[in-house]
């Protein structure tokens, strides 16, 4: 009997396997930290400098003998401080969970269009019939449409130009439709829906199984829907102003209350605090729009290999398939 290998299962579990599954990427420890890192840490690394220096100058002020640090048996500074670090505190809180809340949500709708893809191309291979050779060319065109939707929705939502990837699945007299349209998406969902409805008149398709297909058209229009109001619905703009507001005011009030205690370690102090949290508050302001091209976005261009990859599986296989009598 074989013994199970609970090192190779872990192994799935650690950082670079999970980026791997994410991205689709091989990378080592390093790469793949300093990948998720590199967008965060070029944003911030301005202001963490600033905040720094702000600190080592607060701490020169405080060593002139200045009186600028918070006395200590001062109880009501103290507790209105205090207050003033739990409802900043809340805010980042309610502030990063919104985030991943719309990331999240895009996620699932993303995975939704996958198995709606699946779906969708595995009832058009079985259902609608052959009558001539030309109808399973047809038929094979159109589940790469299927696969052009997921592409073009894709571009769509990163309001990138049609690329050569979508040119690849569709033909050049839909290439030069889709540059005239303003939404490529919904008009490959158009002329899969108008394919149905042809098969349907040609009797390669009955009502229910026409409703059926229509059915996961439907979906991918719904699903397309639902990513674009979350790119069209960003989160109301007050609470960034506001929580950007609170972090200057906590990053100038904290180095007054720990420059008694810290001294020349103010600087350093106030480099990790504002790093932390400047940190954690542009994660929400990255990932709030799950769709662009930033390393901790949503892995479009995997998902969209995912669903190009089972159709030309499907394809294949479906091509080589015998029934057996």
């Amino acid at each position: 009997m074989k013994r199970p290998n609970y090192f190779q299962n872990n192994s799935k579990n650690t950082l670079i396997e999970k980026y791997h599954l994410y991205k689709g990427e091989k990378l080592n420890w390093f790469q793949v930290t300093l990948r998720l890192e590199r967008s965060i840490i070029s944003i911030i690394l301005p202001w963490v400098v600033l905040c720094t220096v702000y600190g080592i100058f607060i701490s020169c002020l405080y060593h002139l003998g200045l009186p600028i640090a918070f006395a200590d048996s001062n109880s009501i500074i103290t507790n209105a401080v205090l207050s003033f670090n739990i409802g900043f505190t809340l805010l980042l809180v309610f502030r990063t969970n919104t985030a991943h809340d719309r990331f999240w949500e895009g996620r699932q709708l993303w995975g939704s269009l996958v198995n709606t893809s699946r779906n969708l191309t595995r009832g058009i291979w079985i259902i609608v019939k052959e009558k001539t050779p030309q109808d399973k060319v047809e038929k094979e065109a159109m589940l790469r449409l299927v696969t052009a939707f997921a592409f073009a929705m894709k571009l769509h939502l990163r309001s990138s130009p049609l690329d050569t990837q979508l040119a690849s699945l569709i033909s050049e007299k839909q290439y030069f439709q889709l540059q005239n349209t303003n939404h490529p998406p919904l008009q490959i969902a158009y002329w899969i829906g108008d394919y149905l409805q042809y098969q349907h008149d040609r009797n390669c398709l009955n009502v229910y199984q026409l409703t059926t297909l229509h059915n996961c058209v439907d979906d991918l229009v719904d699903i397309l829907g639902g990513c674009e109001r979350i790119l069209k619905t960003p989160l109301p703009l007050i609470y960034t102003i506001k929580l950007r507001q609170l972090l200057l005011i906590f990053c100038l009030i904290l180095p007054l209350e720990i420059v008694s205690l810290l001294n020349w370690w103010t600087g350093i102090a106030m480099a990790f605090v504002s790093f932390t949290l400047l940190s954690i508050e542009q994660i929400g302001s990255e990932i709030e729009e799950p769709f662009g091209f930033d390393p901790n976005d949503l892995p479009l261009n995997a998902i969209c290999n995912t669903i190009s990859s089972n159709v030309e599986e499907l394809i294949r296989l479906a091509s080589n398939n015998v029934r057996s009598s």
